[in-house]
């Protein structure tokens, strides 16, 4: 979710930098082969969804999430929500994003983007891609939030709004909150690492090193350097150095893997893989002595704001 800041749009104006919230999501904090197969350079267990609320708790907002019902209620739902004020939408369907060049087919690659209105038939929304007011016909749009081929999500049409500033924290306090979940997260990610470096010892598929040459490395070389930058801001500079020297590695990456030079390719991922372990330790110790912790409730946040789910569900809304 990068590029013209959704973040600004929903939380009128007083969101903290882009780097910040993908620092907060926990997506820097580890690795994952999903299935077995398909890396990924975020925690095991972990997607967007799990990241954005906690994000939006570790701000101190909070907000109404709500997903469902038929395609028609779903578009009038986000037609009389947008009147209140920009809506953050999603997961959709990139490949079915139809204003974005080669585009036209579900790939199932998620995305994000914040809806200003629907207007008659067609929708209009910023893309963090580079494409501020966007439009797509409205049965269009539908196709893309319906996300069928985003494995992380059930239920479709998903969408939060209604973003409420319930505290105020500095991003100090927020980042330094986050650091208990990180250390959980780290949990396996050497393990991730060095099992892709088997994959692709063993020959690895192309699709998979479409995926990684694509996406996946400089996707997870520019969170960690996120995380970098953010460590330093907490005066934790082992942790920091070690995110940093993480980022160099994996970036290094993306010639070998684009010109299959497995040699390379596996010689740095070997190198890579002990580093998530290195990282959590010097978080584990870091916040054992910190003298910053407040006190935490779930992610690390005070009692009382964030994603809040309610017992039960009402048409489809979360309190959140």
């Amino acid at each position: 979710m990068r590029g013209p800041a959704w973040q600004n749009l929903v939380l009128d104006g007083q969101a903290p930098p882009v780097g910040v919230i993908e620092t907060l999501t926990g997506s820097p904090f580890g690795a994952q082969l999903e299935g077995g197969v398909i890396p990924f350079f975020d925690p095991r267990g972990w997607h967007p969804e799990i990241g954005v609320d906690a994000a939006i708790e570790l701000l101190g907002w909070s907000c109404v999430r709500s997903d469902g019902g038929s395609p028609a209620a779903a578009l009038e739902r986000l037609r009389v929500t947008c009147r209140q004020g920009p809506v953050l939408v999603g997961p959709l369907d990139l490949g079915l994003m139809r204003y974005r060049p080669g585009s036209g087919a579900a790939i199932g690659a998620d995305h994000y983007v914040v809806v200003l209105a629907v207007e008659q038939d067609t929708v209009v929304l910023h893309d963090p891609q580079g494409h501020p007011f966007a439009t797509l016909p409205s049965a269009d749009f539908l196709d893309a939030w319906r996300a069928e081929k985003v494995t992380y999500v059930d239920t479709p049409f998903v969408m939060r709004s209604g973003f409420i500033r319930e505290q105020v924290f500095s991003l100090t306090e927020s980042l330094e909150s986050s650091i208990p979940r990180a250390i959980e997260w780290l949990g396996g990610a050497s393990d991730a690492v060095e099992g892709l470096g088997d994959l692709v010892a063993s020959g690895l598929d192309p699709e998979v090193r479409n995926l990684l040459a694509i996406f996946g490395v400089r996707l997870g070389s520019r969170r960690l350097l996120d995380a970098s930058a953010c460590l330093a801001m907490l005066d934790r500079a082992d942790a920091a150095a070690i995110a940093a020297a993480q980022a160099r590695v994996l970036g290094g990456l993306q010639y070998s893997l684009v010109a299959n030079d497995d040699a390379t390719l596996i010689s740095g991922l070997r190198r890579l893989a002990p580093e998530y372990d290195r990282l959590r330790g010097a978080l584990a110790r870091s916040w054992g002595s910190g003298s910053n912790r407040r006190k935490n409730n779930g992610y690390g946040v005070g009692p009382g704001q964030g994603c809040r789910v309610e017992a039960a569900v009402r048409g489809g809304y979360w309190s959140c």
